[in-house]
């Protein structure tokens, strides 16, 4: 009679030996994400350069075997069995990034594929990664100091009427405005830094030509060169009469997370609609509070740096000391870091770069917003490429900002808009490079914004 020992040993079936590959595979994936902790985004990525090298791997072995004349061995090797079982692991990793990554571009977004891809992988575990590829990139690509002067600047705004001298036997009459209470108030145009200065530069401008001869506009726009270093760099500057205007704070898409509508100026403040701007970081990289139309989306913070919108009307920038509600006299607050002016000084912690959250830092020369608010009580919102935090906080002291916080940074989200007329027509973009169309926020938009409207 044979022994047991003699007998073969069976071969597992294909079934069984799937099963087996398929779980050391989620093993494998499981222990990494154990200790790795990747995230859903640069896991995707991991696996997807994974399966992109096992490939080249196993074409190089067909060519090299092709090449030798030797045929494939029968069975499965070691080697193949490894093989076999990192592709089930990438395979593993991919299907929920896919499935995750389709969900996310197939939601409503007026962004760019490529917008919503970086936004996609920063909120799926890969906001360093992004920061830091973004940090290398805007390193590179960061402008040589010095460099030819401008010859001309494009200003920003709609030209005053030429003022008449005495030798004209006649003066034009001013168009007629209605009474205001409060005494007229027009800021200084912005003392050039630049010498010679270019034709209008710093010089503000109205946004609609029916104000051109008001003593106290409700915005004015002009454009300037902030930085000796860099005579090619253009900022822009809009200020907001707070006695002739009143703002308004509405929910994105995306942002703040849960928001409702409507997304975009409605229809019923078109008409009195004179320019909009982007409010600031998204709550992941804040981590701010936002208060809008009686509505609490986020819980506000106390030290965050918070633009503040009275029921009467007052606005300010100012260190939320409240609670994480704000009284019934607040209309909207939405937070961003903490301050980068107060006190018509800089903030001395501008050096420290982690304080300013998983952004780019304090020193990449990147795209920046800001916006502060003056001694008077009005609103100064200031934006330019190749600005540091450091130099934005410059920026809006020498426009006359005493309080300040930065906004948005990157191309995509630095935006401010202004009407040349009344029901959001004559759009145009306070800076020609800002990224984004002039109708941005007529339409619904990803991202929280502020719209100005005339009193």
């Amino acid at each position: 009679m044979q022994s047991q020992a003699a007998l073969p040993r069976r071969r597992p079936n294909g079934v069984s030996r799937v099963l087996a590959e398929v779980g050391i595979a989620a093993l494998v994936v499981a222990l990494l994400a154990l200790a790795l902790r990747p995230g859903l985004g640069p896991g995707a990525l991991i696996a997807a350069a994974a399966l992109v090298v096992l490939g080249l791997a196993d074409a190089a072995t067909v060519l090299i075997r092709r090449i030798r004349g030797t045929r494939r061995p029968r069975g499965r090797t070691a080697p193949q069995a490894a093989g076999r079982i990192a592709t089930l692991a990438a395979a593993i990793v991919l299907v929920p990034a896919a499935i995750s990554y389709i969900a996310a571009m197939t939601r409503p977004s007026n962004s760019s594929l490529s917008i919503r891809s970086v936004e996609w992988l920063r909120d799926n575990g890969g906001r360093s990664l992004v920061s830091e590829v973004e940090r290398i990139y805007y390193s590179i690509t960061a402008p040589a100091k010095g460099g030819p002067a401008l010859k001309h600047l494009e200003v920003a705004g709609v030209a005053a009427a030429p003022v008449l001298t005495h030798q004209l036997p006649h003066r034009a009459t001013p168009v007629p405005t209605a009474p205001r209470p409060h005494p007229a108030y027009r800021p200084r145009d912005i003392t050039p830094v630049i010498h010679p200065a270019l034709p209008g530069e710093g010089v503000w401008r109205v946004t609609q030509a029916r104000f051109a001869h008001e003593p106290s506009p409700p915005v004015l726009v002009t454009t300037y060169r902030p930085d000796p270093s860099y005579p090619r760099v253009v900022a822009g500057l809009a200020w907001i009469n707070h006695l002739r205007t009143h703002l308004a704070l509405y929910t994105g898409m995306q942002e703040p997370p849960g928001a409702t509508g409507p997304h975009a100026v409605p229809a019923s403040g078109l008409t009195k609609l004179l320019a909009t701007f982007n409010s600031g970081f998204k709550h992941a990289d804040s981590n701010g509070g936002f208060f809008s139309a009686g509505h609490l989306f986020e819980p506000l913070r106390p030290g965050q740096g918070t633009i503040v919108g009275t029921t009467t009307g007052r606005l300010d920038v100012r260190a939320w000391q409240g609670g994480p509600a704000p009284p019934s006299s607040i209309a909207f607050a939405r937070q961003n870091l903490p301050l980068i002016v107060d006190h018509h000084r800089p903030n001395p912690n501008l050096s420290d770069g982690p304080q300013w959250g998983a952004t780019l830092g304090n020193a990449i020369l990147v795209w920046r917003s800001g916006v502060g608010v003056d001694r008077h009580g009005n609103l100064i919102y200031a934006a330019a490429p190749y600005q540091s935090v450091s130099s934005l906080a410059r920026m809006l002291i020498h426009a006359g900002a005493v309080r300040a916080v930065e906004l948005d940074i990157n191309t995509a989200w630095v935006t401010l808009n202004s009407y040349a007329y009344t029901g959001g027509r004559g759009a145009s973009s306070l800076l020609p490079d800002m990224a984004r169309p002039a109708t941005r926020y007529l339409t619904p938009d990803d991202r929280d914004f502020f719209a100005v409207y005339l009193r």
